[in-house]
């Protein structure tokens, strides 16, 4: 890869969405906004329309990403999102509150971040058996707190 910047194609399908911004010069991810007012209920979960389309580069792949300050402040995360480099149809931000009260989002509220990120091309192979490791099948909590 050349250190040439890629770049993201964004297709707005409302005139009311917000174009995807990096919050600073060194943030990894694009900040996505809210189209329409939408109310998360309390442990419960709403979809989030972005009014936009994106172009993920080939090889390459788009990831949903919680804003940290959402989700310190309101235990509000992003529950999927994957957006892969052939799809073309609006990106939709999936918001799971996870406190006990309802969260209103407002048109242009910041609900997540798209970090795009390369995907190798991999092939498959069927073995009898993996090699060892240190760690082995450990998992859930196994390498220690």
């Amino acid at each position: 890869m050349t250190n040439e910047a890629l770049t993201l194609r964004v297709l707005r399908l409302d005139i009311g969405a917000r174009l995807p911004l990096r919050g600073s010069p060194g943030a990894a991810g694009l900040d996505l906004s809210a189209l329409c007012e939408v109310r998360v209920p309390a442990k419960g979960r709403a979809r989030i329309r972005t009014g936009l389309a994106v172009g993920i580069p080939d090889g390459f792949v788009g990831v949903l990403h919680d804003r940290s300050g959402l989700a310190v402040r309101h235990g509000v995360t992003v529950l999927a999102g994957v957006i892969d480099a052939d799809y073309r149809g609006e990106v939709i931000v999936v918001l799971q509150n996870h406190g006990t009260e309802d969260h209103l989002v407002l048109p242009g509220d910041r609900v997540a971040q798209l970090l795009v990120l390369p995907v190798p091309e991999l092939q498959i192979l069927e073995v009898d058996a993996l090699e060892e490791t240190e760690r082995g099948e450990g998992g859930f909590g196994s390498s220690g707190r």
